[in-house]
């Protein structure tokens, strides 16, 4: 929000310049900067009228303009701008001026015509970054008159940067009030006077809910004159906010929405088909808006004439009830709606609208009646007409009083604050204060305020006022107490760790991903599509970390990085059924080849177990027996399938590993298929807690076994299989060879297993070993087809 200085003045003046304010405004909570209007000097800079605009002999849009610039003796000046005319009353930089850019105004010729000087536009003498042609002056204004006063330059504009919670200073009014506390000054609000009712003219208003709209009031203004022309002072006030002129009536709402605080609207009298009306949008129900679109409505609160939508309330009036050139009557209307009424509509119809803005922090509650006065003394004044009572619906809205206790406030600030002190501050932001007992407040906020709702509220603005800079840094009283970590879960910190050790980096990427990457990588979840999304690349919540993976990989890639191994934790979205959950997920990517370039080994690409020894590295990183993790083949959508594996823990399917499906290589354009993992977070950070076990005191003995199998049955299959045979003296089963090749069948393979047998109350026999081992075989051949090799 961008304010007149000398605008704020008038309602309250601290003896301040304009930094030491903004300092002050900034040590409040309120971000503010201020900078001068006019940063270069405009001398030599006039009021001047056209007296006289004939078109140039040589060009089709020139016109040489003869302009009284108050010396006596009119000039001759040659002008391009669209708006040059006989009366106009515009700046005219004359002959020996320098205009900001080092612009220095000579005489000379155009087109082989005398110009001696130049009628400029507010872009030219850097009062606003764009126009659209001369800047137009009131009939009023004296040839000759230095702009820089006529135009009161020597101002400075007040930029606020404020947080959502204080929508309440978005005005002069609310800012006044705020500078008046931080100063101790009471602010010298305008008086505004009731206007005079010359029409019985009106129009009636009812609300559907008044919780959704707390008060709604109007009135009609009949005659007024369309040929109306919006003062210089006006203008200038609502440009100096960064609002351009419009329409005197629409100029009008937007004045006293910067002045009060109050967003108004003007109706177009004749089009409202009937009655005012505030509801909820009803299923089909569409709007044209003044910006000429048109949008389709769902729940949104309406203001609607004769049945038919005319507003969207709080955001932006519609196109076929709009003021116009030609309107002679208007509605006005100054409303209360709830912030949770309009939050959203706008944005949800990619619309921007300084009355949406402040709706959504909140509007006092009270200040209707004061708005539509002040805008109706205004339009009167400049555009004349005969206004008629005023009709409206609703009531005030009580604020809940809160309980301040003093010691509560000097034990959260660690500042010691007189009672006296308390009141007087908290009063002067229009909180009323009543005694309850010894060293306690009842507090009832103003109606302005809806940030204050607690205790803490009512503390935060005492510490406020006092000034943050007051109150010294002063060590904790109470030690800190870091919170245990629980056995039974493992830190991400640690396996973030472990990954780092093994030449993995974190990436971090954004939770909103491309629709059509994602819908090919994880097709079986649909994305939670974003209702106001950055870019259509941005359009979904992700449902998988690789979407993010592979665009950091390619990026990295398009700058000559080969080989990287990226992982993320974060969490996915997905929506079931209505409910969206949140899961945590630890993801990986690599590509390139498997170690950095070295001489020791030859050059090769990473491959399924270079990737599959890093996720049994974080495996390990639980602790506990290796056997309740496992890898069994598996399928996904995205993954190649023939080389895929399923993670599973204690017979739970913690996530997949496995390489990119060619034909998402394809078509996604990818430089090559890279190696990917995802694990469920929540499933894998359960840690086994260790439990102490003796040191055995009998030798152990091992015993190998060929066996001679199908080609399709997995090596995990040997090994639970002969775990399942053989008794507790069974400490580890193994495989540690695989031979394919000559003396073997087609479509069978040689596996070498290796058995470790182990007691720890005595020694084994050869004769319990054996038996054991022939018992093992013998299950092996039964389940499994498996026959010793000879």
């Amino acid at each position: 929000m961008q304010l007149s200085l000398n605008w704020l003045r008038e309602w309250t003046n601290p003896a301040a310049t304009a930094s030491e304010l903004a300092h002050k405004l900034n040590m409040a909570g309120l971000e503010a900067e201020g900078r001068p209007l006019a940063e270069h000097p405009l001398q030599g800079v006039v009021v001047g009228r056209i007296l006289s605009a004939e078109k140039h002999p040589q060009a089709d849009r020139l016109r040489v303009c003869t302009v009284d610039i108050g010396s006596g003796t009119p000039q001759q000046i040659v002008c391009g701008a669209p708006n040059a005319r006989v009366g106009l009353c515009a700046p005219v930089a004359t002959v020996g001026s320098t205009l900001p850019g080092d612009l220095h105004i000579k005489a000379a010729q155009l087109r082989g015509v005398d110009s001696a000087g130049m009628l400029c536009s507010a872009k030219e003498l850097m009062l606003s970054d764009k126009s659209e042609g001369l800047l137009e002056l009131d009939d009023e204004a004296t040839p000759g008159t230095p702009i820089s006063s006529y135009l009161r330059l020597d101002d400075t504009l007040l930029t606020l940067e404020l947080t959502p919670n204080r929508g309440d200073a978005l005005s002069i009014n609310g800012l006044a009030r705020e500078v008046g506390a931080l100063y101790g000054l009471l602010p010298c609000k305008p008086a505004i006077e009731k206007a005079a009712i010359t029409s019985s003219k009106t129009l009636a208003v009812t609300i559907e809910n008044i919780a959704d709209c707390s008060r709604y009031l109007g009135r009609v203004i009949e005659g007024i004159n369309p040929q109306a022309r919006t003062p210089d002072w006006l203008r200038e006030r609502l440009r100096r906010s960064g609002i351009r002129s419009i329409h005197p009536v629409v100029d009008i709402t937007n004045l006293v929405m910067l002045e009060l605080g109050q967003p108004m609207h003007a109706f177009d009298l004749g089009k409202l088909a009937g009655p005012i009306h505030v509801r909820r949008a009803q299923a089909g129900e569409t709007l044209k808006l003044l910006t000429e679109d048109t949008v389709h409505l769902g729940r949104e609160l309406l203001i609607t004439a004769g049945g038919q939508a005319a507003a969207m309330a709080g955001v932006m009036g519609g196109a076929d009830s709009g003021v116009t050139t030609a309107t002679t009557s208007i509605f006005f209307e100054s409303a209360a709606f709830a912030p949770a009424a309009i939050a959203g509509n706008a944005r949800r119809h990619k619309l921007s609208s300084d009355a949406a803005y402040r709706y959504e922090r909140g509007v006092d509650t009270v200040l209707q009646a004061q708005a539509l006065e002040r805008a109706t003394t205004l339009a009167l004044a400049i555009c004349g007409g005969q206004a008629g009572p005023v009709t409206g619906a609703g009531g005030d809205v009580k604020r809940a009083a809160i309980m301040l206790r003093h010691q509560k406030l000097i034990d959260l600030l660690g500042v010691e604050i007189t009672a006296s002190e308390v009141e007087v501050r908290l009063q002067s932001l229009g909180v009323t204060v009543s005694k309850a007992g010894e060293g306690a407040w009842t507090c009832t906020p103003p109606t302005w305020r809806f940030d204050i709702a607690i205790e803490q509220d009512l503390i935060e603005e005492v510490a406020r006022l006092f000034g943050y800079e007051n109150i010294a840094a002063k060590p904790y009283s109470a030690a800190l107490i870091p919170p245990q970590q629980s056995e039974s879960r493992r830190p991400a910190a640690r396996i973030r760790d472990a990954l780092v050790a093994r030449g993995w980096q974190e990436a971090v990427t954004y939770s909103f991903v491309d629709p059509k990457i994602q819908a090919r990588l994880s097709p079986a979840f649909a994305g939670i599509p974003l209702d106001n999304p950055i870019a259509e690349t941005m359009a979904v919540m992700r449902t998988t970390l690789w979407t993010g993976l592979i665009g950091a990989w390619l990026h990295n890639h398009q700058r000559q990085m080969r080989r990287v191994r990226f992982f993320e934790l974060a969490s996915t979205f997905a929506e079931t059924e209505g409910k969206i959950s949140e899961t945590p997920r630890l993801a990986g990517l690599a590509f390139g080849s498997a170690t950095a370039e070295q001489w020791s080994d030859k050059a090769r690409p990473v491959d399924f177990y270079d990737v599959k020894a890093d996720v049994e590295a974080i495996c390990a990183a639980f602790g506990g027996d290796a056997s309740a993790f496992r890898f069994e083949a598996g399928q996904h959508a995205a993954l190649h399938p023939g080389r895929t594996a399923a993670l599973i823990r204690n017979g739970q399917h913690v996530g997949v590993l496995g390489e990119l499906h060619p034909e998402l290589v394809r078509s996604l354009d990818l430089p090559g298929a890279p190696l990917l993992f995802e694990l469920d977070w929540s499933l894998l950070s359960a840690a086994h807690i260790p439990v102490a076990q003796a040191v055995p005191e009998f030798p152990t003995a091992r015993r190998d076994i060929a066996l001679v199998v199908d080609e399709a049955i997995p090596a995990q299959s040997l090994i639970d299989t002969a775990e399942a045979a053989a008794g507790p003296n069974l400490a580890q089963a193994f495989v540690f060879d695989i031979y394919r090749g000559l003396g073997l069948r087609d479509g069978s393979k040689s596996v070498a297993m290796g058995l470790i047998f182990q007691d720890y109350s005595r020694t084994l026999t050869v004769e319990e070993i054996d038996t054991q081992v022939t018992g093992i075989v013998a299950a092996l051949a039964q389940k499994l087809g498996a026959s010793l090799r000879g």
